[in-house]
């Protein structure tokens, strides 16, 4: 039987870190992740801040087990913008077709959409996946990764390869 995909939420925004601004994206991402019918680790909202931004990030993937992390906002091209950034720094390995086919995908309706430059990663067996901030964009993105997650979060979790060892989770 295969394995039930545990999932963390990472909201970025200064704004909804400061209670200034309700945070409408992470709730949608929860709600899909329970259709799916996956477990929620846990969400967070952080401040747009690089260095907290990959702390969370490892945390999640690292001590708490996440198979997936997706992230919401700071994937513009504001300066505060840095999820992109912070997302590199943990990753062990790319996984560049996720986000240009998604962006590929929306950006025939919505031409901004090219202006998002958010990642998807891998850290050891944990797929990360960053989506805007924006709640119409997130449900865009969210029916194209619904297509390939399950596959994608499988083969992450295949785990090392010929003798190799996970750097980050001794071959979770």
């Amino acid at each position: 039987m295969e394995r039930t995909p545990s999932v963390a939420l990472l909201t970025v925004s200064d704004r909804s870190f400061l209670a200034l601004r309700e945070d409408l994206a992470g709730p949608l991402l929860a709600a899909r992740v329970g259709v799916w019918g996956w477990k929620l680790l846990g969400a967070e909202i952080l401040s747009d801040d690089s260095t907290g931004v990959s702390a969370a990030l490892r945390r999640w993937a690292d001590d708490r087990g996440a198979d997936l992390i997706l992230t919401t906002g700071g994937t513009g091209l504001s300066p505060r913008d840095q999820v992109p950034e912070a997302t590199l720094a943990v990753a062990d390995r790319l996984v560049p077709g996720i986000p240009e086919w998604i962006r590929a995908r929306s950006a025939a309706e919505h031409p901004h959409a090219c202006l998002s430059r958010g990642l998807a990663v891998l850290r050891g067996g944990c797929l990360i996946v960053n989506l805007p901030g924006s709640p119409r964009a997130v449900a865009e993105y969210l029916d194209a990764l619904e297509l390939v997650l399950p596959h994608a979060l499988a083969q992450a979790r295949q785990g090392p390869t010929w003798g190799q060892g996970d750097a980050h989770t001794g071959g979770r």
